[in-house]
This record gives C-alpha cells, structure tokens and sequence, in this order.
C-alpha cells in the first residue's frame, strides 16, 4: 500500500467522521483463554490466535511474546502507524521508521514483595527513527503531530478507566476489592 492509498483511506476516514460523528465511536473486542501453565491464547476478530507465554524464570516456556512485550510491541506499531497515516495526510515522504520500545519492571513488586513498589511496568521509553527527505521542520511538526494523536501513547500516558469482573463457574458475579490502580488512587487521594 503506497502512501497516496493511506492518505486516501485517511481522509475517507475522516471525511465519514464529519459527516456523521457517531461514527467515530469504535469499540475494540478481544477474547483470552489460559492454556497450561502461563500460556494463554488470544483471539480478535478473525485473525488466526495469538499465544502469550512467559519466560522459564517466570514459569513458562518462552514460546511466544509476554503480556509486557506485547504492551511494548503494541505502542511501537501504533506509533508507526501513525506516523504513516499522518505524515501520507501532511504531504511528507517517508522511507523507513522503526522504533525501539524499553520497559522497566521490578519484580517486587510482581512477587508482592514490597507494597510500595507497583506490580507493572515502572517506565517506557521509546526511540523513533526516521528516515526522509522532508526537511527537518516537517519532521518535527511531523512528531509533534504523531505524539499528539498517537491512541496507544494517549492510553499509555494517560490513564485509562479500566473496569472487571468475575465470574465463577457459570453463575456468580464477583468485583474484586479494586484494581492496584484504584487502590492507588485512594491512597494518594
């Protein structure tokens, strides 16, 4: 797919948007199952399903992806998927863009070790790398753009109300005592 067929798409896109703005709302689904062990798969759509297993350090068979890394995999992608859809909509050539996603985790905080110490990641970083002969100020209003709109950055930084519950055997609701997040909302309330 070239850039001018992404930009077209874009703006269809958009243009049904601003014709109807109920059209804009999406909703994303996604069905995981437990395997063995601590493999789980994962089906969206109709895509073939997706397997997320753990390192042996964690009890898995390190067959696949983590949960973490596919948090990583996820924001990398989103960002350079934007930055494809934006920079075909401003008229800017790109040849490559790769990014590297890091994360931080202490493991502590995972094991429940230390209650101070959150049990996901502590911090991502990332690196973008862009390869285009548009001048520099187009690539800068180019990123500005990206991380302004980018969906998985925006979650990612800023909070998401996340909802659950469970349900045992087919017939009893539960809602926990609140997610680590809610809890840590309260206590720095």
């Amino acid at each position: 797919m070239s850039q001018q067929t992404v930009k077209q798409a874009v703006l269809s896109t958009v243009e049904a948007i601003q014709n109807d703005p109920a059209a804009a709302k999406v909703q994303y689904l996604a069905q995981t199952q437990w395997e063995e062990d601590v493999r789980c798969t994962a089906r969206v759509r109709d895509f073939d399903p997706m397997v997320i297993d753990e390192p042996a350090a964690f009890g898995g068979g390190d067959s696949a992806m983590s949960p973490a890394d596919v948090v990583l995999v996820a924001l990398g992608t989103c960002q350079e998927i934007m930055y494809a859809a934006l920079a075909s909509t401003m008229d800017i050539p790109l040849d490559e863009v790769k990014v590297d996603v890091a994360a931080n985790l202490d493991l502590r905080g995972l094991a429940g070790l230390d209650a101070e110490i959150p049990p996901g990641l502590l911090e991502v970083s990332y690196q973008v790398r862009i390869k285009s002969p548009a001048p520099v100020e187009d690539l800068k209003r180019l990123v500005d753009t990206v991380e302004n709109q980018c969906p998985l950055l925006d979650t990612l930084t800023r909070g998401v109300k996340t909802t659950g519950k469970v349900n045992f055997n087919d017939s009893v609701d539960y809602v926990g005592a609140g997610s680590y997040l809610d809890q840590r909302t309260l206590k720095s309330a």
